[in-house]
């Protein structure tokens, strides 16, 4: 989205493919303050020279906190992780008269993803059912993971920071095009980490204090999911737009993830969420298709 918004074909926001499937924290007994004032001016297009903001660095250790006391999710190779979530996505094309216009599409879906890769990935949306092919038990990665890849991965935050920003810097760094950046592309990455697959509890804590390493992590204190729930949530700014991971303030649960924009555009007006998925429900089965409880 941020790359084509000036181009004259169709584009559309950031996949929500990337965003259908939620880490879901365990409930706590404590609630957040969030009574933080917001500042975005200054680091948003120079994050680099700024650090996580504190109140954001201190949601993310609860949020670590809950996501490192949780149960491990009872799963077996063969199995499915399950989830339904709400949202929409934008789109931006170009029209007769020169003009960029934008238009929502519902992103609702279930997904169904293989524990261990042996199996495809099936999605099912209001437009049909796709299937995506399984990458094999030993072909998951940073971009395409599973739960077993998940839990292999380091559960020190900074060992499991470096490894997603060499990552980054491959694809996202210096000579590569692209103008995401690495610092935009970790977060991007971490947060697609734990909404993909549910990860064991230590590797989710590590994942969140990673995060909290990130230059230009802020906190907002008023959040708002797609399906109306009210929240905090941590974020970051980049090129005009604020990605958000909205947390629920008592339980401390991940309840879903936008991208608002903070100025009027091709996109829409300020304070717009571009993009934005909610959790429904989660749940492990045994084949795809399959609905927990049924």
């Amino acid at each position: 989205m941020r790359e084509t918004a000036r181009e004259a074909h169709p584009t559309r926001a950031r996949s929500p493919h990337r965003l259908v499937l939620f880490a879901v924290a365990g409930a706590a007994t404590c609630a957040v303050v969030v009574a933080v004032t917001l500042g975005v001016s200054g680091s948003s297009e120079h994050p680099a020279a700024a650090q996580a903001e504190p109140a954001a660095v201190q949601l993310l250790d609860r949020v670590a906190l809950v996501a490192q006391a949780a149960p491990a999710p009872g799963v077996r190779d063969g199995q499915f992780l399950y989830t339904k979530t709400v949202g929409h996505s934008t789109s931006l094309s170009e029209t007769s008269n020169g003009a960029m216009a934008a238009a929502r599409t519902d992103e609702s879906a279930e997904r169904w993803v293989s524990v261990d890769g042996s199996e495809g990935t099936v999605t099912r949306t209001a437009r049909g059912t796709s299937t995506e092919p399984a990458g094999g038990k030993d072909r998951a990665s940073i971009n395409g993971p599973t739960y077993r890849f998940l839990a292999g991965l380091p559960t020190d935050p900074g060992w499991l920071l470096e490894k997603i920003y060499a990552d980054a810097r491959l694809n996202h760094g210096e000579g590569s095009g692209s103008t995401t950046g690495p610092d935009q592309e970790a977060f991007v990455a971490i947060g697609d980490l734990l909404r993909t697959v549910e990860a064991p509890p230590g590797v989710s804590a590590a994942l969140y204090r990673a995060a909290a390493r990130i230059p230009g992590v802020v906190l907002v204190p008023e959040a708002t999911d797609a399906l109306g729930r009210k929240g905090a949530a941590v974020a970051r700014v980049h090129k005009g737009q604020r990605t958000e991971w909205i947390f629920d303030t008592r339980s401390l649960r991940l309840l879903g993830e936008r991208t608002v924009l903070l100025k009027d555009g091709p996109w829409g007006k300020a304070g717009t969420p571009v993009t934005s998925v909610a959790i429904v429900t989660r749940g492990v089965v045994d084949r795809a298709g399959q609905v927990p409880g049924r």
